[in-house]
């Protein structure tokens, strides 16, 4: 028996001296990369970890926390990498819930940590960026272990917990097939080979970075020039070393207000990616007028991984994330019912394939909710096929507007209020009122004060039912956004709920 999971991502790079981090002034090669996880690997075994089970990590982005997932693959032991944002009270529950029997964190937090590892019943050691720390310490006393624990495609590989925006978060089950499964066809459909050295700013304790970027790269073989963090002066330095660039929207409106980014910059770069949050139109029109590049936008989840996206060759559209990708079904439903939608409908999407998460850790109630008995995953996400097969969404399902009896959906009244002069962005959300349940209101982003909210108001009622329209719009120096750059409804809508309007 093998391990697909190691094998694939891992192993067969052993003894290549090539690069795979570029870091700045130096770099890692493969081997030594492979040698570093084997060391950790064999200080996880002697910890009493084996495969199965958990080990959890809130540490820097570094060359080392990325050797941790190596060792976790190579022994069978399910990862979970937590965001480093998150407080102590917070990840108290992941700790907990998914039953880590190690938990690693940065050295400078093992103080507050302590006790949250103590009350979940896991062992606490500390991994540094720069390679300090008690677990990095005594792994470097360990003979680097070369035996891979037997494997196969159905058995965890990663637990993710979603943002959990609504009630607790709930730890998705992604297998090692989930994982290769999806990297090899992004590898595939993004055309990369072992020639690509990806601009690498992402965090590595979600989707994107990690099983998207990162194991992308691993199973082409190519290399990676891996930044800390996203740093807009860092990221152009670096990117005439680089062929390709994974980004969440930030990352382009950032780029494009910078004097430094210019086409010249980026005239040998073959792709620019987008995920994770919506990319507005107007960013896609921009990038393509001044660097001649055109975005190419995809959809995924943390219980999915990517389930679309724009073509390699072929048009690239703005404002959707393309179609399904090779092996992944995908369909339109009637959120009541569950029945398919005809084209051109709005509804819930819905995927299958073997991208599709194994269910939520603990909580067989939500998996049975949200994974249907055929396989296909209820995403939540609200969407629309057109006649040519590209897939738009248009907000989530916990975001659409019920006035009245009537179906809003916020991102219609968004693209409108996105397209008008001097604003740079909007969000639109339901607030309780008396008569109707509940109504839209818009918080809205300008490029500078003074921007007249009755002209605003004017121009939707050219273009939208009267129940539609806004009972308020808000001017706000910014929205608030989590870590990934999606907008955080909820919050907006806990404030404005609440008569808690500011800016």
């Amino acid at each position: 028996m093998t391990n697909p999971l190691y094998d694939t991502l891992f192993g067969r790079h052993s003894g290549r001296k090539d690069a795979f981090l570029h870091l700045g002034t130096s770099t890692l090669s493969y081997a030594d990369f492979l040698t570093r996880g084997q060391g950790f690997a064999a200080e996880i075994t002697a910890l009493g970890l084996q495969a199965g089970d958990r080990l959890a990590v809130q540490i820097d982005k570094s060359p080392d926390a990325l050797a941790v997932y190596a060792a976790c693959a190579q022994l069978g032991v399910i990862f979970l990498p937590l965001n480093t944002a998150y407080t102590p009270v917070e990840v108290a529950y992941f700790v907990e819930n998914s039953g880590a029997r190690l938990f690693l964190c940065r050295p400078a937090d093992e103080a507050a940590l302590a006790p949250v590892a103590q009350a979940a019943g896991a062992m606490l050691r500390s991994l540094g960026a720069k390679g300090e720390g008690s677990f990095a310490q005594a792994a470097d006393t360990r003979t680097p272990l070369k035996a891979v624990t037997p494997r196969q495609g159905d058995d965890l590989a990663a637990f993710l917990y979603t943002s959990g925006t609504t009630g607790r978060s709930k730890g998705a089950m992604l297998s090692q097939d989930n994982l290769l499964s999806n990297a090899r066809v992004l590898a595939d459909f993004w055309q990369f080979t072992d020639q690509d050295v990806l601009l690498h700013a992402l965090p590595i304790f979600h989707t994107h970075g990690l099983f998207v970027g990162t194991n992308i790269t691993l199973v082409v073989g190519g290399s990676m020039i891996f930044q800390p963090g996203f740093n807009v002066d860092a990221l152009i330095d670096a990117m005439p070393a680089a062929t390709t660039l994974m980004g969440v929207p930030t990352f382009y409106t950032r780029l494009l207000s910078h004097p430094r980014f210019t086409r010249d910059l980026t005239r040998h770069m073959r792709l620019f990616v987008s995920g994770s949050a919506p990319l507005l139109a107007e960013t896609h029109r921009q990038f393509e007028a001044l660097t001649g590049h055109r975005i190419l936008e995809r959809y995924g989840m943390t219980e999915t991984n990517m389930n679309t996206s724009n073509p390699y060759k072929g048009e690239r559209r703005a404002g959707t994330v393309g179609m399904a990708l090779p092996g992944v079904e995908l369909k339109v439903t009637d959120p009541t019912t569950g029945a398919d939608l005809p084209q051109g409908e709005i509804g819930l999407i819905e995927v299958r394939g073997p991208n599709v998460f194994k269910g939520y850790w603990q909580m067989p109630e939500k998996t049975a909710e949200e994974l249907r008995p055929d396989g296909f995953f209820i995403t939540g996400d609200l969407g629309v096929i057109d006649g040519d097969g590209y897939v738009s969404i248009v907000g989530r399902n916990k975001d659409l507007i019920i006035a009245g009896g009537y179906n809003i959906y916020p991102k219609e009244i968004e693209t409108l209020l996105d397209d008008q002069p001097g604003v740079v962005e909007s969000a639109v959300i339901g607030v309780p009122h008396p008569d109707f349940g509940e109504s839209p209101v818009a918080i809205v982003v300008a490029e500078k004060p003074g921007i007249a909210v009755a002209d605003l108001h004017a121009a939707l009622e050219k273009s939208l039912a009267k129940f539609k329209l806004p009972r308020e719009i808000f001017l706000v120096p910014d929205l608030p956004r989590n870590t990934m750059g999606k907008v955080q409804k909820n919050l907006l809508r806990d404030m404005y709920a609440r008569g808690d309007f500011k800016g």
